[in-house]
């Protein structure tokens, strides 16, 4: 069996399987957006995830700064989607040796400003030399008071809300691929920014959580189908999401209609949005989407619901019937750049 056959899914409960339960410090292992340790006093989120040129990011459509940024935005999401707080950045940089310094010294100064908006400071790493393209891992330590929120607690009849807008970043990037011919350049901007510098919603992460209403969450990296699955699988349920409920910015949609496809493609199996999927019971959802939107100016939308495993994961029309979707990104089954 290849890696392609087994996909990026099997891969990660392959691991799982091998390496067992985890010590008895730690209270999130395999399969969330971090992990978490108990520490001497707050809980201790770790997460660590690799950018790679070629597949995340291009520099020919993005500069060194907005790599940077991107790649710290990247981690900074997997604390808020526990509702953390990041606190310290270790980076792993691998790059040409024949690359500028002032390249370097871009890509850290979009590191630094990322992490410092969001209280976090880069602490030290590792350099090394790459044969022909730069590599970013980054590793995000975070807190939290208590339990972290995770990808386990979502129950039937919880209501599905998601922060900001989907569809964004994917249609940014079919943009800067030349894709759209047509579109004014200030309808492209924001997409474009979207996906190049991603905005990961770690204010409203912690406001979810502390909020003691939600049930589970996880950040759009891979796609809202992907991630949502996610949930259901940690959780043991099915899910069902009215496609009419999605929100897609006017933007996106004008993008969508130079690009040939329907908005809720681009929502739905486009990824690296980095906002915020989570659940809560239904009759304290709309309070909750509406404090948080009041406290951090993020809108919230409630997109669907959460059903019986049986009913298995599903993407409803306006006529109540479910609409093939598709996948959401796989690192081994995909090609090229993530979308």
């Amino acid at each position: 069996m290849t890696l392609k056959e087994l996909g990026e899914c099997g891969l990660i409960e392959r691991l799982r399987r091998r390496l067992g339960p985890p010590p008895a410090r730690v209270l999130v292992g395999i399969g969330d957006d971090a992990a978490a340790v108990a520490g001497s006093g707050a809980t201790l989120l770790l997460t660590t995830d690799t950018l790679l040129e070629g597949v995340h990011f291009r520099t020919t459509t993005a500069t060194s700064r907005q790599i940077g940024a991107k790649a710290m935005a990247a981690n900074l999401s997997d604390i808020a989607a526990m509702g953390g707080e990041p606190r310290w950045v270790l980076v792993a940089l691998a790059v040409p040796a024949g690359l500028e310094v002032a390249d370097v010294d871009e890509l850290y100064a979009g590191m630094e400003e990322m992490a410092a908006r969001h209280g976090a400071a880069l602490i030290g790493g590792d350099t090394s030399a790459s044969p022909d393209r730069i590599v970013l891992a980054l590793t995000v330590v975070g807190e939290v008071e208590g339990p972290p929120l995770t990808r386990r607690g979502a129950r039937p009849g919880d209501a599905i809300l998601v922060t900001g807008e989907l569809g964004a970043a994917a249609a940014g990037l079919a943009l800067l691929e030349g894709d759209g011919a047509g579109l004014a350049p200030q309808e492209r901007a924001p997409l474009e920014q979207a996906h190049r510098a991603p905005t990961p919603r770690v204010r409203e992460g912690r406001l979810i959580r502390q909020s003691g209403v939600a049930t589970a969450m996880i950040d759009l990296s891979d796609g809202l189908a992907g991630d949502l699955g996610h949930i259901a699988t940690e959780s043991g349920v099915g899910a069902r999401v009215r496609l009419g409920a999605l929100p897609v910015g006017a933007a996106t949609r004008r993008a969508a209609a130079a690009l040939g496809q329907d908005p809720w493609r681009l929502a739905v199996t486009g990824g690296e949005d980095y906002e915020l999927l989570f659940t809560a019971p239904a009759a304290e959802a709309d309070g909750l989407a509406a404090r948080v939107a009041r406290e951090t100016g993020t809108p919230v939308s409630r997109i669907g619901e959460i059903r019986p495993a049986a009913d298995g994961v599903a993407f409803v029309g306006d006529d109540g019937r479910a609409v093939p979707v598709g996948a959401g990104f796989d690192h081994f089954a995909a090609r090229g750049e993530t979308s």
